[in-house]
């Protein structure tokens, strides 16, 4: 039904960012989406991969400081006002959109985006019934 969002806490200092993806690459993690938020000393990397469970096990190894949420992710097309849909779906059942990031794929037709809801079954409920695709875990590792 959802997706994983994986939170990764990283020092704000140069270079960080690129140690991070580096070990990415190493481990052969493919970064499907990323927001970087700063939080004073830290930054908090959010991460979309196409294996979390390799993800997760490489940041156990190295001692990074991680979370995993919940988030839904949503095809919708790529044209002005797709995203009004969502949003008018969501307002409808009173779920608060908490934060977003979008990608772009291969695909010529289709934007994703990311949502960070109050209610992640709620969200889904309201947006499977307003007839938004909704992609889970196994969609995204597809990409």
């Amino acid at each position: 039904m959802d997706v994983k969002q994986i939170s990764v806490f990283l020092e704000n200092r140069p270079g960080a960012l690129y140690e991070f993806t580096e070990l990415l690459k190493k481990n052969d993690i493919n970064m499907r989406a990323l927001c970087l938020a700063e939080i004073s000393e830290y930054g908090v990397l959010r991460l979309i991969v196409d294996d979390n469970y390799e993800l997760t096990t490489v940041l156990k190894a190295e001692d990074y400081i991680f979370k995993a949420t919940p988030v839904l992710a949503i095809a919708i097309r790529d044209e002005p006002g797709s995203l009004v849909n969502i949003l008018a779906a969501l307002k409808d059942a009173e779920i608060n959109v908490e934060y977003t990031y979008a990608f772009t794929t291969k695909h010529r037709d289709e934007a994703y985006i990311i949502l960070k809801v109050s209610d992640v079954e709620g969200g889904h409920k309201a947006l499977s019934q307003a007839g938004i695709k909704i992609l889970d875990q196994e969609d995204l590792e597809k990409l």
